[in-house]
């Protein structure tokens, strides 16, 4: 199978020197890393290794120690010289341009399906009601579940969920998506239907950001993989070179492990 061919738009996201610590555990150790428009960005590694709280970085849940992280060109969050404090208003502004799918769903479980999809849009970015509406039907009928318009998160198997997270996320108009290992929460015979609805939205040209471990996916559908090991990037290239002929050893053990173990 061939690499997907590379991405040659502008930059969607840019992070530059990223650091993260938690005391004395350093979890991110200068990451810097660029995703273009159209390109879906694998993120492999072994637990532990920084992936998870560099997508928090990105999407602000977490708050970086030192580096720059770059939307579209605008740099958002940090400033030379260390962390500024973001208002409410600059965060709802700078979240609102990221969708964010999270590893155990996070869906509002008092409300239902289609309001999970409305409320955000209606209320952080102030759109007219009919609509967010209207489209958010769409995007349910997209992932497969305009039957389960009005149901509410309890009556949804772990695939259906993540299927509305990922209506969710797409709700937004985000300019791009973060998948914090979206199929790990979910039993073997339900992450199909995940990775799924990931490929068309690759196929279709969103900007994506994964963490995963569906291996498959990343060989099939990344313009780019990157493996993460102690909080650094050790190596990264397009996948037919990543899983064919990794360059670096520390590339070889997590695919003998990973892959063909």
């Amino acid at each position: 199978m061939t690499d997907p061919q590379p991405v040659t738009e502008d930059v969607v996201l840019e992070i530059s020197g990223l650091t993260k610590s938690f005391g004395q555990n350093i979890v991110l150790d200068g990451v810097s890393l660029k995703v273009r428009r159209g390109e879906t960005v694998c993120l492999l590694g072994p637990s532990g290794s920084g992936k998870s709280t560099l997508l928090r970085c990105v999407n602000f849940l977490e708050r970086p120690d030192q580096g720059a992280i770059y939307l579209s060109g605008e740099r958002v969050g940090l400033r030379p010289g260390g962390v500024v404090k973001m208002t409410n208003s600059e965060l709802a502004k700078a979240r609102s341009r990221i969708g964010m799918v999270f590893q155990h769903f996070n869906l509002w479980p008092h409300l239902t399906v289609l309001q999970n999809l409305i409320e955000a849009p209606i209320h952080v970015q102030r759109r007219r009601r009919d609509e967010v509406v209207a489209e958010a039907e769409v995007l349910l009928e997209r992932v497969g579940l305009s039957s389960k318009r009005d149901v509410f998160p309890s009556h949804l198997s772990g695939g259906q969920k993540q299927r509305v997270g990922i209506a969710r996320a797409l709700a937004m108009r985000p300019e791009l998506l973060l998948f914090d290992e979206p199929t790990s929460a979910l039993d073997p015979e339900l992450v199909g239907e995940v990775v799924a609805v990931m490929k068309v939205l690759a196929e279709a040209g969103s900007t994506m950001l994964v963490v995963t471990h569906e291996m498959g996916f990343a060989r099939e559908t990344a313009n780019e993989v990157i493996l993460m090991d102690g909080g650094r990037i050790v190596e990264s290239g397009p996948p037919a070179t990543f899983f064919n002929t990794p360059k670096t050893d520390r590339a070889r053990q997590f695919l003998q492990r990973y892959v063909n173990g």
